[in-house]
């Protein structure tokens, strides 16, 4: 899956980037027929809830699968928001492999 990283009001780091594209590969072995996958990280004013949000979005044929995530930490957003991808994967699997 060809994955695409964006980052908005800050340059993120090599480590970052290489953390996102490795949860993305494990991620791919879910949905097979992913054609790309983006990641939108950005930074927020409001620290109370956590300022670090990453969305993403998963490109599959018939769909687009979608999860955002605010927290603490980058890494903490992007596992949330793969967590719910697996859940919207399972429901996608359902409705498309009958």
């Amino acid at each position: 899956m060809n994955v695409k990283i964006q980052s908005v009001k800050f340059d993120a780091d090599q480590k970052l980037i290489e953390f996102a594209e490795a949860k993305m590969a494990k991620l791919d072995r879910f949905i097979e027929r992913a054609t790309g996958a983006e990641i939108i990280l950005k930074l927020d004013k409001d620290n109370d809830k956590g300022n670090k949000i990453a969305t993403i979005r998963i490109d599959a044929p018939g769909d687009d699968l979608i999860a955002e995530s605010r927290c603490k930490t980058f890494e903490e957003a992007i596992d949330t928001a793969i967590d719910a991808l697996k859940k919207q994967i399972e429901r996608y699997k359902e409705r498309y492999n009958k």
